[in-house]
């Protein structure tokens, strides 16, 4: 029984030690913002939506993740387990940033698009603003062709 136990615990840990990775293997995808590129990975998979950029402990400035979704809807995000400090960009279907948010590491503070949209963009906090990409512009890249 000690054993059966024991055997137990250790599965429970070693589960918890993979859930606890951070994804750096998904596919990439190149978007743009003008003149400044984007290499971002992208979530597509629920499991990938969910974990997204939890427990990363540091990103390249013109790295981020894109979330797609299935349908339009009206998307919310939070920062559980996710210690950078990220913008989300939340995104139609032709590329136009509907609204931004930036969002506090290690919360659960709901932050969502202001209609819907079937993607979002996460960037290292601050990114958008010193490129001067607010809501309006307009990215460009694979998924927003039609």
């Amino acid at each position: 029984m000690r054993n059966l136990l024991t055997a137990l615990a250790l599965a429970a840990v070693a589960a918890t030690a993979v859930a606890q990775e951070a994804q750096t293997e998904l596919p990439r995808v190149r978007l743009s913002a003008g003149m400044h590129q984007i290499d971002a990975q992208v979530a597509e998979s629920p499991d990938q939506r969910a974990t997204g950029l939890m427990y990363r402990k540091q990103m390249p400035q013109h790295e981020g993740m894109l979330f797609v979704f299935e349908q339009a809807g009206v998307q919310c995000f939070w920062m559980k387990n996710t210690v950078l400090p990220l913008t989300a960009a939340f995104i139609a279907d032709d590329g136009e940033i509907v609204n931004l948010a930036d969002m506090k590491p290690q919360t659960t503070d709901s932050h969502c698009s202001t209609r819907p949209v079937r993607f979002v963009l996460e960037m290292n906090q601050g990114w958008f603003a010193k490129k001067g990409i607010k809501a309006g512009t307009r990215l460009t890249g694979e998924p927003f062709r039609r």
